[in-house]
């Protein structure tokens, strides 16, 4: 058998074994890169020498109207993650505008706390000394 045949075949075996749910090699994904690796072949396989068996194997995919419960769990599960890193950046966004502000604020209380320290250390000069009270002359 010439390498392309062998090739061709591996691929078709291996296009029967994830449409049927039980892949040997792959995690079983309906994708091109999950059916090479299943095939043991290279991707480019797929995309360059035997298009028509990635149209085929496409097709077949697009026909298939029951969804696995892996599939529908996998999807479920990747939407979630993806509300995670958009509730995630949108978090981050607001941490990143926050910080300048809060450095600011550290500055100035920085500054505030060390005049304080230095008033601290200067002698008291609140205590200001009142004329005596002159004593009332007696009426005449």
């Amino acid at each position: 058998m010439t390498p392309a045949l062998d090739e061709r075949l591996r691929i078709r075996v291996a296009m029967a074994r994830i449409l049927d749910g039980v892949p040997e090699r792959s995690n079983g994904a309906l994708t091109v890169v999950a059916l090479a690796i299943e095939a043991g072949v290279p991707r480019n396989a797929l995309t360059q020498r035997h298009t028509d068996l990635k149209a085929e194997f496409y097709a077949r995919v697009a026909e298939r109207t029951d969804v696995s419960e892996v599939e529908t769990q996998l999807r479920a599960t990747i939407a979630r993650l993806k509300q995670t890193i958009a509730n995630k950046n949108t978090e981050l966004a607001q941490l990143r505008a926050d910080v300048p502000a809060l450095v600011r604020v550290v500055n100035q209380l920085t500054l505030e706390n060390e005049q304080l320290r230095l008033a601290l250390e200067q002698p008291a000069r609140n205590v200001i000394s009142l004329p005596l009270p002159t004593s009332p002359q007696p009426r005449r």
